[in-house]
């Protein structure tokens, strides 16, 4: 599976932005997929997930009520908005895919990882 975010930017504190993650090569719409982030000199985190269907989703305490994550199967896309943007919000975004219908909130659940995308958020 190749996974291909895109939608980083700049923007002001308060603004907000949609992340794309295109997929290709494997079966979308039977696998987890989720978001991560990485700031700068910390270790990559998670954001949210979401299970094959979207019946499930997980979130960060840190952009719970802030980002929204979706997905759509005929489109082999995954989605992230992200409103209220924090400075601290700043880092490469990931998107990755487990080999499972079900989401996880653990880096170690993935099988597949994408190219990242970098969000500025200035204060």
């Amino acid at each position: 599976v190749q996974l291909q975010a895109s939608g980083g930017g700049l923007v002001q504190a308060g603004g907000s932005l949609r992340l794309s993650c295109a997929a290709s090569g494997g079966t979308f719409s039977y696998y987890g997929m989720g978001w991560f982030r990485r700031a700068p000199g910390k270790e990559r985190e998670f954001v949210a997930a979401i299970s094959w269907g979207g019946g499930s989703t997980y979130y960060a305490d840190s952009v719970k009520g802030r980002f929204t994550i979706s997905r759509d199967n005929a489109k082999n896309t995954l989605y992230l908005q992200m409103n209220s943007l924090k400075p601290e919000d700043t880092a490469v975004y990931y998107c990755a895919a487990r080999r499972r219908p079900d989401a996880s909130t653990s880096i170690v659940g993935y099988d597949f990882w994408g190219w990242g995308t970098l969000v500025t958020v200035s204060s």
